[in-house]
C-alpha cells in the first residue's frame, strides 16, 4: 500500500560518487524532499586525488554543475543518526529530521595505529584535505629527495607513477605483490612501466615503520624516505557504529541484499560504507555509482509500498593511470576476476580519462537532468542467506 501523500524527507549522508548520484536519483518521484549532507561545498573525484597530490589536476567540482533541482545541500558533518527518532544530529548543533535516511559516507585512508610512525609520519591519499597537505609537503621536498609509497594496490601504482613521470625518486613497497587485481599480463605491464620510469618496486616484503625520514621494512632492513605516502588499504568512517547501528568489523553498515540496514528498514546504505549481507562488494568508483542508484531505488521502492529489488552489478575491469600519457585498462569478467587482455600506453591513459569523466558527466549530470534513467551491467542476484531486518529502529 502506497503511503500517504506528504511529501517524504530524504536525508542523503555523503556527497561522493554514490551519494550525489542516490541524491539526484530520488527525483524520479515529485513527493520526496532530498537534503544532501556533505563536510564540503564542492564534489571531489577521489579517483583524481593523486593527482591533486602530485598537482596535475584538480579533482574539485561545484555542486551547483551536478545536483538536480530542488536538493538542498548542507554544508556540515553528521555526528548521530538516532533511528528512534528519525532525525540526524550535525556538528554544527543543527539537526535534520528524516522518513528514509541514505547513508553513504563512503571511506577513508587506513593508516594502521599498529605500525609505528605510521600514523605520525605517513601521508595518504584517500581524501581531499590529506592529499591537499601531500601536495604541499611534495611542493617543499627536494626534487631528487627519496619518496616511499606503501601499497602495491591500484591507487598506490597511480601515486608512485604520477610522482615518478615528473622525475621524482620513489620506491614502491608492495607487501605481497604488485597489482594483485589485474591479470598477469596486466601486472607485467605496469611493472615494465614502472622499472622504465625507475620506480624501485619492492615485493613480498611490508613497511614495519615509519619514521621522519626513513621506512624500516619487516626483514629489518631501513632505507631512506624524506616523504612516506600510505596507501595500503581502507577505513570506514565511524558513524553507523557510533550510532548504535551494526556493522561489519571494518565499520560498514550491514544490510540485507537491497541494501536496508539489518537494524532499520527506514536506513539504506550505498558505496564503500554498505555490508550487504556481510559481503561488500570492491570498494571502488565503479561500484559506488551503481550502489547509489539502488540505494535511491529501494528507499522510492519503499515509498510506494512495493518490495525493493536485490544488488545486480556485473563488474567490466579496471581502469589505471601511469602518469598523464600512459594507463591501463584491465578487462574482466562480470564476476570481478580478470582476464587475461588489457588495452595500455596512451590509449590506456585515454580510456582511463573517458571512464573518468563519464562518472561524472553520463551517470552523476545525467541522472540530475533525467532521475532514473541510469543502468548498469549486470550479473544476476548475488548467492547469499537472507537477511532479517528489524522494522523502524535501530538497537543500541
Amino acid at each position: 500500500m502506497t503511503e500517504n501523500l506528504a511529501s517524504k524527507k530524504v536525508v542523503v549522508i555523503g556527497g561522493g560518487y554514490a551519494g550525489t548520484l542516490a541524491a539526484n536519483r530520488l527525483r524520479s518521484r515529485d513527493d520526496t524532499d532530498v537534503t544532501l549532507v556533505n563536510p564540503r561545498p564542492k564534489f571531489v573525484e577521489r579517483i583524481r586525488l593523486h593527482q591533486l597530490a602530485a598537482g596535475t589536476g584538480d579533482p574539485t567540482i561545484d555542486y551547483g554543475t551536478l545536483l538536480g533541482d530542488g536538493i538542498q545541500l548542507v554544508v556540515d558533518s553528521a555526528e548521530h543518526i538516532d533511528a528512534a527518532t528519525r532525525r540526524v544530529r550535525l556538528a554544527s548543533g543543527a539537526a535534520l529530521d528524516y522518513d528514509y535516511l541514505v547513508y553513504a559516507v563512503g571511506s577513508t585512508g587506513a593508516t594502521p595505529a599498529s605500525v609505528p610512525g605510521a600514523a605520525e609520519y605517513a601521508f595518504d591519499v584517500a581524501e581531499f584535505e590529506p592529499a591537499q597537505r601531500l601536495r604541499a609537503e611534495l611542493a617543499r621536498l627536494s626534487p631528487d629527495a627519496p619518496i616511499t609509497v606503501v601499497g602495491g594496490g591500484l591507487t598506490g601504482i597511480e601515486t608512485a607513477a604520477e610522482l615518478a613521470e615528473q622525475g621524482r625518486k620513489v620506491t614502491l613497497v608492495c607487501g605481497r605483490t604488485l597489482a594483485p587485481y589485474l591479470s598477469e599480463p596486466g601486472r607485467r605491464y605496469v611493472a615494465r612501466w614502472l622499472t622504465r620510469h625507475d620506480v624501485a618496486v619492492i615485493e613480498g616484503d611490508t613497511v614495519a615503520g615509519v619514521r621522519s625520514q626513513a621506512v624500516v621494512l619487516s626483514g629489518g632492513t631501513e632505507q631512506p624516505s624524506a616523504l612516506t605516502i600510505w596507501t595500503a588499504g581502507f577505513a570506514v568512517p565511524g558513524l553507523a557504529a557510533a550510532s548504535g547501528l551494526r556493522t561489519d568489523g571494518l565499520g560498514r553498515l550491514l544490510t540485507d541484499e537491497t541494501l536496508t540496514s539489518v537494524d532499520d528498514d527506514r536506513i539504506v546504505a550505498a558505496g564503500d560504507c554498505a555490508a550487504p549481507s556481510g559481503r561488500p562488494l570492491r570498494m571502488s568508483g565503479y561500484a559506488a555509482g551503481p550502489l547509489g542508484a539502488r540505494a535511491a531505488d529501494t528507499v522510492l521502492s519503499r515509498i510506494a509500498g512495493t518490495e525493493p529489488a536485490v544488488i545486480d552489478l556485473g563488474f567490466t575491469g579496471a581502469c589505471v593511470s601511469l602518469g598523464r600519457r600512459a594507463g591501463i585498462r584491465q578487462l574482466g569478467r562480470k564476476d570481478d576476476t580478470m582476464v587475461d587482455l588489457y588495452v595500455s600506453g596512451r590509449l590506456g591513459a585515454l580510456i582511463k580519462e573517458v571512464t573518468c569523466r563519464f562518472v561524472v558527466s553520463k551517470r552523476i549530470r545525467l541522472e540530475a537532468r533525467k532521475p532514473g534513467t541510469m543502468t548498469w551491467p549486470k550479473t544476476g542476484p548475488r548467492a547469499v542467506e537472507p537477511v532479517a531486518i528489524r522494522s523502524g529502529v535501530a538497537s543500541s
